[in-house]
């Protein structure tokens, strides 16, 4: 054949059976159970290496706050036994050399294709095939697109003047530099105290010449207790691994935490101050997941253990007016993502550090030197931007992801997701929308309820190459049911009266002003439930084709 005749095939998208979006946690151990299906399958990754959020988010004080053992993957013995975690909550690069070995042990990196952003994905109604358009200008065709692109994983900056104009170093905390950033006696500022402010906030406060953290709102705020692991723990834990997971699969966030079912009104007070101390002391989620039941559920009691960790606050903190602008008034504790910590209130307890509270003195802009402040300017050779991100959602609406008779998913999701399963969108056939919205792996410890949901799907798909199906859809009815579930796991939480990511808000981003239901609410072992019935049942749901 001529190389004129050659050249049009070039230029041909580039065909698998199926590709994934994404190579953290999900697209790893996904393209992993396609692969032993004899799947044609490829990864896409965004980013120069895997790993997902573990490979973005280098900041320091990045780390697990779910125990390193029971974040890990449960389905490989040999990996269990041969991995060796050396602390309870394992730091960033720790647990990028992780799923780095876990994809060599497995021998899925040569199917992922690294530094492929992708910009668009269309579905072709004739052929019952997505076309996937990346950044580099190349495209390419799949039977099955299913996503991986993690919950948070778009980063927001803050809408505030002049972002652009600042001289010195600047960065969201998702971007944080690969090559080392130089601290030392440098001005920098933190602006936002989320989880993540709180992680670097506590890890650099006694690194910095001179630190100012902007807070916009406080947080509640909860002791990680971070150790290490030495050889004998290790030993223990690794013998203790099916009871570990068994623990993460009965509790409704998937953790080694679940809630104290014991009527708080029946617990004699002395008890519970008791047990509140020993929560406080205690390694991880358990002050946050372990606690009452009704800490969660009724305002009062809400509000008796949001006042005991308000003392802890005030006797952490030195000055008293410091303390009391890191408290905060306008939510309780738990009903949004408690932010577990590290040495962070002792950082405002130090010299060089200052706390500026943007509800008396806002940020009017940012200039060439720095942030000025209703009250002043001051100047920084550093601008760390904790902000966030738009959680969820946002990493399909910065996809142009185009459906039946050219139906964007973006429009589709304007005020809030709409799924079925948290995995199939109406509209959108051969999507699977894995780690997405309304999923429980998005409300709880990510990677157990991605390994159950990633092996439904695997099971799903198996059957359909078994059945030589071409075409799997959701309907709008499963949706309007599936939404309905949804909602009802909001009623009666505290989770639903706080103004959080947890509730689809996000002042960064333009429409996301008001509550969207994006999570499962209902806990984990329904979740697993309902996806089993949904199997059992034939797909119930589903029209396959």
């Amino acid at each position: 054949m001529s190389q004129q005749q050659d050249e049009p095939q070039q230029h041909e998208p580039q065909q698998h059976e199926v590709i994934i979006i994404g190579a953290g946690v999900c697209g790893i151990y996904i393209l992993h159970r396609m692969l032993e299906l004899g799947v044609d399958a490829t990864v896409l990754e965004a980013g120069g290496g895997l790993g997902g959020t573990w490979y973005w988010n280098r900041y320091p004080g990045a780390r697990f706050d779910s125990e390193s053992y029971s974040y890990g993957y449960s389905f490989n013995q040999e990996i269990l036994d041969e991995w060796n975690w050396s602390e309870h909550f394992a730091a960033q690069p720790e647990t990028l050399s992780y799923l780095n070995y876990v994809a060599d042990k497995l021998d899925v990196r040569r199917h992922m294709q690294f530094n492929c952003r992708v910009n668009a994905a269309a579905f072709d109604e004739d052929s019952d095939t997505w076309t996937v358009a990346l950044a580099d200008g190349r495209h390419l065709r799949c039977n099955l697109l299913l996503t991986a692109i993690g919950m948070l994983s778009a980063a927001t900056l803050p809408n505030i003047e002049g972002v652009e104009d600042f001289q010195g170093q600047a960065f969201h905390t998702y971007y944080w530099p690969q090559d080392p950033v130089d601290l030392a006696d440098k001005k920098v500022a933190v602006i936002g105290t989320g989880a993540t402010g709180v992680q670097v906030i506590g890890e650099i406060a006694d690194k910095v010449g001179e630190l100012v953290v902007y807070q916009r709102r406080p947080n509640w705020c909860a002791p990680l207790h971070n150790a290490a692991i030495d050889a004998d723990t290790m030993a223990q834990i690794k013998d203790s691994y099916d009871d570990i997971f068994a623990k993460c699969a009965e509790t409704p966030g998937g953790f080694l935490h679940g809630p104290d079912r014991r009527s708080f009104a029946e617990v004699p007070e002395a008890e519970r101050l008791a047990f509140w101390e020993e929560l406080y002391a205690s390694p991880g989620f358990g002050i946050w997941l372990g606690n009452f039941r009704d800490v969660l559920i009724d305002f009062e009691v809400n509000a008796e253990f949001s006042a005991f960790i308000a003392d802890k606050i005030r006797q952490r903190v030195d000055d008293p007016a410091v303390a009391d602008k890191l408290i905060p008034k306008d939510h309780g504790f738990g009903s949004r993502r408690v932010p577990m910590e590290t040495r962070y209130y002792e950082a405002y307890n130090r010299p060089n550090v200052t706390l500026v509270d943007l509800n008396d003195t806002p940020i009017e802009r940012i200039t060439s030197e720095g942030v000025k402040t209703s009250d002043q300017q001051r100047a920084f050779d550093i601008i760390v931007y904790a902000t966030g991100f738009d959680a969820i959602t946002g990493a399909f609406d910065r996809i142009d992801i185009t459906g039946v008779g050219g139906e964007k998913l973006a429009d589709k999701w304007r005020d809030g997701p709409i799924t079925y399963l948290g995995v199939a969108v109406a509209g959108f056939p051969n999507l699977l929308t894995l780690a997405g919205p309304q999923g429980a792996s998005v409300s709880s410890n990510f990677p157990p309820n991605i390994e159950y949901a990633v092996n439904w799907a695997t099971t799903l798909i198996a059957q359909l190459r078994a059945r030589g199906c071409q075409r799997i859809e959701t309907t709008e009815a499963a949706e309007a049911m599936w939404i309905e579930e949804i909602k009802s796991g909001y009623e009666g939480s505290l989770l639903a009266t706080a103004k959080s990511w947890f509730t689809g808000y996000n002042s960064n981003v333009e429409g996301h002003d008001k509550m969207r239901y994006l999570m499962y609410l209902l806990g984990s072992p329904k979740y697993r439930q309902r996806l089993d019935t949904v199997a059992e049942q034939g797909y119930e749901g589903f029209t396959i084709q």
